[in-house]
C-alpha cells in the first residue's frame, strides 16, 4: 500500500463537489463479434474517444494471473517495493508522476513491452517471483496487443482506407514504442474529511500514443471529460475493456477523433487496479494526417516523428495540452 501521513494529504489536488457518483449511462458499448462494430466504433472515437468493448477475445486466465501478481507486488512493504525502482521511466513509481511536478494518489509500475525490462528488480522483493510477473505481463500484453489491432483494423475499415493495417501495423512493429502500465490506488479513508470534494488519484491528462486499452477490477473512480467540459463518471466492469483515442491517433484522422481527456479519483474504502496497454508506433515513425482522410481539407498539424512528440509530451504537465505545439495555425 502507499502509506502516506495525514498532513501529506494537504498537498494533493482536490477535487470540488464530488458527491457519491453518478455513473454514466452513455458510454458506448462495442461488441466486436458484431458485423456493425465497424460503424459504431467511428462514432464513438467521434463523439467520445472513448468506448467499452466485449467479446474481445482476451483470456480470462490470462486477466485473473496479472492481476493475483500485481496484488502480491502491491501488497508488499513501501520498502520492499521501492527496490524495483525508482521509475526511469521504467520500474516502480510511488506518487510521483512524471518529472514536472504532478503527484497523484497512486503507485505504479512501467513497463516496455518490446525491450528487455530487467524483470530481476523483482527478484530480490519478499513474496515476489519476477519469472511469474514478467510472463503474466508478456501474456497479458500479447493479447491485449492482438485485440487492439484488431480494433484499429475494423475502425480503419469504417474510415473507408483501403489499407486496413494502416494503424495496426504500428503497434505490430518490432520497433513500436508501446508501453505497459499497472496502477494501484490505495484506499484513502482521509478523503471523508473533505466534505463533497474527492482527492485525485491521476489528474486529468490525454495519452499520446495511438490507443490505450484500459482494464481495472470493480472499483470506482475513472472519469471522462465530454466535449463541453462536463466530467462524467465511468461505472467499474471488470470483465470489458475500455478503449481510448490517443493524441496521434487525433493527428492521424485530422482531427475527426479526439483524445479523450481523463483522470482518476481516490476512492475512500476500496483500493482501485487498473492494467492499460499504450500502443505507440516506432520512434522513427512520421505522425501525420492520413491523406486518405483529408478530403480536400487543409491539414490541422506539423508532421512529426513519435520521438519528437514523445520527448515534448515529457516536458509538458499532465494537465496541459500537448498538441498545441504541433498545430497548424491559420493564416491571417
Amino acid at each position: 500500500m502507499v502509506v502516506l501521513s495525514k498532513p501529506a494529504i494537504e498537498h494533493f489536488s482536490i477535487v470540488n463537489n464530488c458527491k457519491p457518483p453518478s455513473y454514466f449511462s452513455g458510454v458506448p458499448l462495442i461488441d466486436l463479434s458484431k458485423p456493425d462494430s465497424k460503424n459504431l466504433i467511428v462514432k464513438a472515437c467521434e463523439e467520445f474517444g472513448f468506448f467499452k468493448v466485449i467479446n474481445h477475445g482476451v483470456p480470462t486466465e490470462f486477466i485473473s494471473k496479472l492481476e493475483s501478481e500485481a496484488i502480491k507486488f502491491f501488497s508488499s512493504p513501501l520498502s520492499e517495493k521501492e527496490k524495483a525502482g525508482p521509475a526511469d521511466p521504467f520500474g516502480y513509481g510511488n506518487k510521483k508522476i512524471g518529472s514536472n511536478g504532478d503527484v497523484g494518489w497512486v503507485e505504479y509500475i512501467l513497463v516496455s513491452t518490446n525491450s528487455e525490462f530487467d524483470y530481476n528488480k523483482f527478484a530480490s522483493i519478499l513474496g515476489v517471483n519476477s519469472e511469474n510477473i514478467r510472463d503474466a505481463v508478456n501474456d497479458y500484453v500479447s493479447a491485449v496487443k492482438k485485440m487492439a489491432c484488431q480494433i484499429l483494423e475494423v475502425l480503419a475499415e469504417g474510415l473507408k482506407i483501403q489499407q486496413r493495417n494502416v494503424f495496426s501495423k504500428l503497434l505490430m512493429d518490432e520497433k513500436s514504442d508501446s508501453v505497459f502500465r499497472l496502477n494501484h490506488y490505495p484506499p484513502c479513508p482521509e478523503v471523508e474529511e473533505f466534505s463533497g470534494k474527492n482527492l485525485i488519484g491521476f489528474g486529468e491528462h490525454t495519452d499520446p500514443q495511438i490507443i490505450s486499452v484500459l482494464r481495472s477490477n470493480n472499483t470506482s473512480g475513472l472519469q471522462i471529460s465530454l466535449k463541453d467540459g462536463h466530467w462524467i463518471s465511468v461505472p467499474p466492469d471488470q470483465n470489458s475493456f475500455f478503449i481510448n483515442v490517443g493524441d496521434s491517433l487525433q493527428v492521424m484522422t485530422n482531427g475527426r477523433f479526439k483524445s479523450v481527456r481523463h483522470r482518476v479519483l481516490a476512492n475512500s474504502v476500496k483500493s482501485r487496479l487498473s492494467m492499460i496497454y499504450f500502443g505507440g508506433p516506432p520512434l522513427s515513425e512520421k505522425i501525420a494526417p492520413l491523406p486518405s482522410l483529408m478530403e480536400g481539407k487543409d491539414s490541422l498539424y506539423k508532421e512529426f516523428t513519435w520521438v519528437e512528440y514523445k520527448k515534448s509530451a515529457y516536458k509538458t504537465r499532465l494537465a496541459d495540452n500537448r498538441l498545441v505545439l504541433f498545430e497548424k495555425i491559420a493564416a491571417s
